[in-house]
């Protein structure tokens, strides 16, 4: 048996930051010779709320050359472009007319962004959730790696192949492969600098919340110095009321490749004017390596676009075939 296809994608809004990578992209990296995986810039899903269109191509390839600088092997990974496939809004148009509407209102994040952005709110934000289908259903998946927030759009997903493959699909076979979640070993929650009670997020307006993976070493050293802490003396793990030191020690822990009894003992009677200085230093030690490598592969334009291009292109196969299938069985003719 071959190995089982995985794929995940990433919205280019933003700049990645120790969140992301802690929590998903180094678990991706460290596990990707498991699996076939394809992994793309999710562009489509950047416009369901307001965007700069002057960033979006910058943001894409800054994306692309960040998951190769972070270790992604073009011998286990395919990146590609979401865009870059038309197949992706084929199939979503095709998927809309096999749903019900009240499954897209019930989606909790609707819900939240919907209260938020109110009358300018665009269908594209109730609908996204079937584009985030087809990007699943159009590689025949096996596996699709997600997170608390995402959970409910994998069972949608689940839910549309079914219903799709028990309307159009002959003699009890499917059509469209029904994912089941990765669940891997558990990646690392990165909480906010400046609230330990939450997650370390790119939509966070304050950029003193997060330390990004380009950050300079200046911006780094600031953002800790400013971090938000309390007046204890001594770090601890694991204390509800104290989420900044659990939150920053958990940081350093990674970042060194410390284990937490070795992080506790040499922690535990610190105070953070000491703390903060190790921190950083691990910090920036930790993203040099992936800056530098981001720097070579941005300073050579073409060597990105021939990858994302190649891509694209092996993407682009696999799609269609899938697109082929289902719009023969919804009786549609297809071009010669």
């Amino acid at each position: 048996m071959g190995k089982q296809r995985v794929l995940s994608g990433v919205q280019p809004t933003g700049n990645l930051h120790l969140g992301n990578y802690l929590g998903a992209i180094r678990n991706w990296v460290e596990d990707q010779s498991k699996y076939e995986n394809y992994l793309f810039i999710a562009d489509l899903h950047a416009i369901t709320v307001p965007h700069n269109p002057k960033t979006l191509v910058t943001n894409t390839y800054t994306l692309a050359a960040l998951y190769l600088a972070c270790g992604l092997d073009l011998k286990h990974s395919n990146i590609f472009v979401q865009s870059h496939v038309s197949a992706h809004c084929e199939l979503t148009w095709l998927l809309n007319c096999i749903i019900p509407l009240n499954w897209l209102k019930d989606m909790i994040q609707f819900k939240e962004k919907a209260i938020k952005q109110g009358e300018n709110v665009s269908v594209g934000l109730l609908d996204y959730p079937v584009l985030m289908a087809a990007d699943i259903l159009l590689y025949q998946v096996d596996k699709v790696p997600v997170g608390e927030d995402q959970k409910q759009h994998l069972e949608l997903t689940r839910n549309i192949a079914n219903r799709f493959n028990n309307e159009f699909a002959n003699n009890n076979e499917y059509i469209l492969k029904s994912p089941d979640p990765l669940i891997g070993k558990k990646g690392a929650r990165i909480m906010s600098l400046t609230d330990g009670t939450k997650k370390m997020s790119k939509s966070d307006l304050s950029d003193l919340s997060r330390i990004n993976l380009l950050d300079s070493v200046d911006d780094i050293a600031k953002k800790i110095k400013r971090c938000k802490t309390d007046p204890i003396i001594g770090l601890t793990f694991d204390n509800a009321e104290r989420p900044e030191c659990h939150n920053l020690l958990t940081l350093y822990m990674l970042l060194s490749g410390k284990s937490k009894e070795k992080v506790i003992d040499e922690c535990q009677d610190m105070s953070w004017g000491k703390f903060k200085p190790l921190l950083t230093e691990i910090s920036i030690a930790a993203l040099k390596p992936i800056q530098e490598k981001y720097q070579q592969i941005m300073a050579n334009q073409d060597y990105l676009e021939s990858i994302l291009h190649d891509g694209s292109e092996k993407a682009r196969d696999i799609a269609q075939e899938t697109l082929k299938k289902v719009k023969v069985a919804m009786g549609y003719s297809t071009p010669l």
